[in-house]
């Protein structure tokens, strides 16, 4: 029986845009399928419905790997989805039903202050407004092991988040039905180590790998550990993807 490797669609967080996932792809092998989707950062539950969209416009099983506040969008994004075969979480945030960012960036001590880092907010009018990360302090805060010139460029294609995306509340989470994965960074200024701990038990992810050293942007400082991890979860979405397909209809 011909079988079909996953399509692997990365997804990035708040504060960055699709690029950032360039060094990933590049240590991706031929015969997967990879998008990077633009992720909009207007709010959890209308990019969350941008993301399901995608997922249901592609043809059979789906690798969903976030980062950071994109964790948000793949945990709700992929609930109900059958062919979303594994969720892989980049320094990402996974909410259980009800939570929201700033429930679970507060849980524990360790991540820095908004106002360390984030520039004067553009407003958008009805009480909403941008948010962005001062380019000159980009560096320091989201991509310590980046080099100063790639952290400059990222810097300054952002894409900003809106503040209101903050306190929204996740619906019903796909990892309580979907195997993850998580890793992340030992340096990560904005994720606190414990937080992650405590999301990946929760989720009771088949793999959690920690980078010692890695900044909150470890997928651009280490993107073969991170494909390297997407892989493995490639993989299983595939021996899964067999499985259900060889499972013979009940008669």
């Amino acid at each position: 029986m011909a079988t079909q490797e996953p399509t692997i669609v990365l997804v990035h967080g708040a504060f960055n845009e699709s690029s950032s996932w360039e060094g990933v792809i590049r240590e991706l092998p031929e015969g997967y399928r990879v998008i990077a989707a633009a992720n909009p950062l207007r709010g959890v539950k209308s990019d969350s419905a941008y993301l399901a969209k995608l997922i249901d416009s592609i043809e059979g099983p789906v690798v969903l790997v976030g980062h950071s506040f994109s964790g948000m969008m793949i945990t709700n994004a992929a609930t109900g989805r059958s062919n979303v075969k594994a969720l892989v979480y980049v320094a990402a945030l996974a909410p259980d039903t009800g939570e929201t960012a700033n429930d679970l960036l507060s849980k524990f001590p360790g991540g820095s202050s908004a106002s360390a880092f984030l520039g004067p907010p553009v407003d958008l009018g009805g009480g909403a407004h941008d948010l962005y990360v001062e380019p000159e302090k980009f560096h320091a805060h989201f991509a310590a092991d980046v080099s100063a010139s790639k952290a400059r460029l990222m810097a300054l294609t952002q894409r900003p988040l809106v503040d209101t995306a903050f306190g929204e509340q996740s619906g019903p989470p796909a990892w309580k039905s979907i195997p993850s994965w998580f890793i992340y960074g030992t340096a990560d200024k904005q994720l606190p180590i414990a937080t992650t701990a405590f999301m990946a038990k929760r989720a009771g992810a088949q793999k959690v790998v920690e980078i010692k050293g890695a900044s909150h942007l470890l997928m651009v400082s280490h993107p073969k550990e991170t494909a390297l991890l997407i892989l493995e979860a490639a993989r299983q979405a595939l021996i899964a993807n067999v499985h259900v397909e060889n499972v013979a209809p009940a008669p």
